[in-house]
Formats: C-alpha cells, sequence, structure tokens
C-alpha cells in the first residue's frame, strides 16, 4: 500500500489530513480495493517516516466513517461496504483540496484572478 499513498512534508495541509485524503484517493482510483488489507499502523509509519500515532488517528477516523473496519486480531480492512460520504464530509474534503490547491498556485506565482479563470475554463471541459 505505501506505492498507493504517499505524502509530502512540504505540503501545509497536516500530516494527518494528507494521509486520509490520500487513502480515500487511493480507494476511489481502485488503488486499494475493497476488502484488500491495510498495513500496520505501525509499518506504514515506518514506511512514510510519519509518527504511528498520525496513522493510528487517520485509521480510526476513517473506521468512523466506514471507509476501513478493522478486525480484532486481523488487521484493518478496507471496507467491503463504502458508505457515501456525508455533505459534510464532501465539504470537508474540497475544503482541503481547495487550501492545497490555493496555497500551491499562489506559491507558483499566480494572482487570485489567474487562478480562478484556470478553474472556471477547466469546468468548462469537463
Amino acid at each position: 500500500m505505501a506505492n498507493a499513498v504517499t505524502i509530502d512534508p512540504s505540503d501545509p495541509l497536516p500530516l494527518y489530513a494528507q494521509l486520509e485524503r490520500a487513502i480515500r484517493d487511493a480507494i476511489a482510483a481502485g488503488r486499494l480495493r475493497p476488502g484488500e488489507k491495510l498495513p500496520t499502523v505501525r509499518q506504514l509509519a515506518v514506511d512514510l517516516r510519519i509518527n504511528a500515532n498520525t496513522v493510528a488517528k487517520v485509521y480510526v477516523e476513517l473506521e468512523r466513517a466506514g471507509v476501513v473496519e478493522t478486525r480484532r486480531g486481523v488487521g484493518t480492512f478496507v471496507s467491503e461496504s463504502q458508505t457515501p460520504l456525508t455533505l459534510r464530509d464532501r465539504k470537508r474534503e474540497l475544503a482541503g483540496l481547495s487550501e492545497s490547491y490555493l496555497l500551491r498556485a499562489r506559491q507558483l506565482g499566480f494572482s487570485d484572478k489567474e487562478i480562478l479563470e484556470y478553474l472556471a475554463s477547466k469546468s468548462k471541459e469537463v
């Protein structure tokens, strides 16, 4: 799974938010399939070079949201029956994506006007 999930230490988004988003994205993209076993908290922390408490926090949040399930003594797995995201959760995901995108675009020197114009042009293509 380490190949399916990456984080960027230079990204201003907190590591736990990056990891949660990366796992959700990997599931949505099919890089992680329903029923697939996730690495242990300790192993993923080692693979990504982050604190095990951060990984544990993400696993707990994803389990609460119905994205993963923990089987005592066996491990953590991608949930077989994905619970659709609530509007609140979808808005939270969008906020995280937006903040990261805006910050990076601004770091590249784009003005808010240029960013909005670009997004408007891309939305017409979709």
